[in-house]
């Protein structure tokens, strides 16, 4: 079995990290914004296990980091979420079009 270098895992981080770009700035629909913002913090928690386990193998950095960033990314989604019910509930949407009337 080939066990996967650190290339390859850059690789797949670099990946998902154009993927989530790439569904962020061409979706129109908030909650495939919102999943597209979750693939970018699951690439850069890729890159963190990633370094931790290939350049620094006896520290524990890296894995702190990927917890400390999935703690915040859950707040964030749990927020965002809440706004997004309630933009729903006020405009019977969830396009970002509409969402231009939350800055009044």
């Amino acid at each position: 079995m080939i066990m996967p270098g650190l290339y390859h895992i850059l690789f797949i981080s670099a990946a998902l990290f154009f993927i989530g770009v790439y569904g962020f700035f061409t979706r129109r629909n908030l909650i495939t914004m919102l999943m597209s913002i979750e693939l970018i913090l699951n690439s850069v928690n890729l890159n963190f296990i990633a370094f931790n386990k290939y350049v620094w193998p006896n520290k524990l950095d890296g894995l702190f980091f990927t917890l400390f960033v999935i703690a915040i990314a859950a707040a964030e989604a749990a927020t965002a979420i809440a706004i997004i019910i309630n933009l729903y509930r006020s405009h019977q949407s969830i396009d970002v079009e509409n969402a231009q009337d939350l800055k009044y």
